[in-house]
């Protein structure tokens, strides 16, 4: 655990610079009395009033949101996915927030359970893997292009597809994800069980495997560090994040609301939204073609599924590293379509092809934190509302990521149990759907009663 104390400062320092409102006065200290806390709380939740925003009172239903949101990121930490399938039911139905200012509000959440996960797993290896990083980059780097152009696709089918259509599809491919979850957390098991068994009858014997040892993969263990950490690859990502980034800037809105003076949804909107799909098939060509990104590691964290056998032999190389971006665009284009991001459903799709949990939950974690953090830093240069409460919100997920984490390393270090982490991302998906459905069909239900316009419409 000592290892984690520089990560760990190093990410609340990080939530803390990028999510204080420029506008708060700084404090003299960071010891300080009780009062000058609830003042700057107070003072945090008057922030909108400062822009002529409506003001979110400290009401009853604003602490159940606090409590519930701090449940729901202890659970989706434990998975390694965002959480946002639960925070947007809970910003919308307990804390009465619109749908608009809840989305917003889920993008900084999300981030601060990213950096919690993140700043934990960068520096750890599998020993499974030979001592190769928890987080697959190779495996970030296959599905990051495709995945964050699928999100911008997935956004224009939301504006397009009539609300009916959207709840519908939410449901059946969530059933669906969450049916085939649960299956691989009870495989995962069973498998864990067998190999308990065998484990304590080579100790009758006196003959203890260490190949059984790999059973426990505590996320938060004093791992050593390896000893080449691939910084090359987490550069390529930045140039990803960057590159995306710098599209989405120069694009705006549908309004045109951006950093230059386009007409909405005209022609050098349309133009400028079309880079994206040359700079998803250069990046991902060059890394799927290119001899410094190896295949190899994303077979080594493959558990020896018999679904998956022929993704491992010598013929398959190349194909399975060409399905992995096929699988992004589409959790992408799902994520953006749902208002989701593609965390929950990248994560059943890659414990399907046999990826190992705790190697799925670190990686896909990972690639959540580009994801939200770009969501966050444009809702922020776009003139978000309430963003002092939103930060606050953010720092709770933090915490309770943290919490999150350090419960399931308990967990698989004691009983060795690493499934907990396929059956905490199903709970998480059985949760979203029962919350994000129920809110779909009653916002269905009042198109209907109104006799609103419940056609395809255009993105503009």
């Amino acid at each position: 655990m000592r290892n984690n104390l520089v990560p760990l400062t190093l990410s609340f320092l990080t939530i803390t610079l990028l999510l204080t409102p420029s506008m708060a006065e700084p404090e003299p200290s960071f010891i300080f009395p009780v009062h000058q806390l609830l003042n700057t709380t107070s003072s945090w939740l008057d922030f909108s009033t400062k822009f002529n925003q409506p003001k979110i009172e400290l009401t009853a239903s604003t602490l159940i949101a606090v409590v519930l949101s701090f449940l729901a990121a202890t659970i989706s930490s434990a998975g390694g996915i965002g959480g946002g399938g639960l925070y947007v039911p809970i910003m919308t139905i307990v804390a009465g927030l619109d749908l608009k200012t809840a989305s917003s509000f889920s993008a900084f959440m999300v981030t601060g359970g990213s950096i919690a996960n993140v700043g934990c797993n960068l520096f750890l290896r599998n020993p499974k893997a030979g001592g190769k990083t928890m987080i697959d980059f190779d495996l970030a780097l296959l599905l990051e292009p495709c995945m964050l152009l699928g999100v911008s696709v997935g956004v224009i089918c939301n504006l397009v597809f009539p609300n009916w259509l959207i709840t519908s599809l939410f449901a059946v491919f969530l059933a669906w994800s969450t049916v085939k979850t649960f299956g691989n957390g009870v495989y995962y098991w069973r498998l864990e069980s067998e190999m308990v068994k065998v484990r304590e009858a080579s100790m009758v014997f006196g003959e203890e495997d260490e190949k059984m040892e790999s059973v426990k993969l505590p996320l938060l263990e004093d791992y050593e560090r390896p000893k080449r950490f691939p910084w090359m690859k987490l550069g390529v990502l930045v140039v990803i994040w960057l590159s995306y980034f710098a599209v989405y800037l120069l694009r705006g809105n549908k309004y045109g609301e951006g950093i230059i003076s386009i007409e909405p949804c005209g022609i050098t909107y349309w133009l400028l939204s079309s880079t994206q799909i040359p700079l998803t098939l250069f990046f991902t060509l060059w890394i799927c073609f290119s001899e410094n990104v190896q295949g190899s590691q994303c077979c080594d964290h493959q558990v020896p599924v018999k679904d998956v056998e022929n993704l491992r032999s010598n013929d398959g190389g190349r194909s399975n590293k060409c399905m992995f971006p096929v699988m992004a665009l589409l959790a992408g284009v799902l994520g953006g379509v749902f208002g989701i991001g593609g965390g929950m459903l990248i994560s059943p799709l890659l414990l399907q092809v046999g990826i190992a949990p705790e190697v799925t939950a670190a990686t896909c974690s990972f690639m959540v934190l580009f994801s939200s953090t770009m969501s966050a830093i444009q809702y922020l240069l776009l003139g978000m509302e309430h963003t002092g409460t939103a930060s606050l919100f953010a720092i709770v997920c933090f915490v309770a990521s943290l919490v999150g984490l350090m419960v399931v390393q308990k967990v698989i270090t004691q009983y060795g149990r690493a499934s907990i982490i396929v059956f905490s991302v199903g709970i998480v998906m059985a949760l979203s759907i029962v919350l994000m459905t129920s809110y779909g069909a009653l916002d269905v239900w009042n198109d209907f009663i109104s006799g609103s316009y419940m056609g395809f419409k255009l993105p503009c």
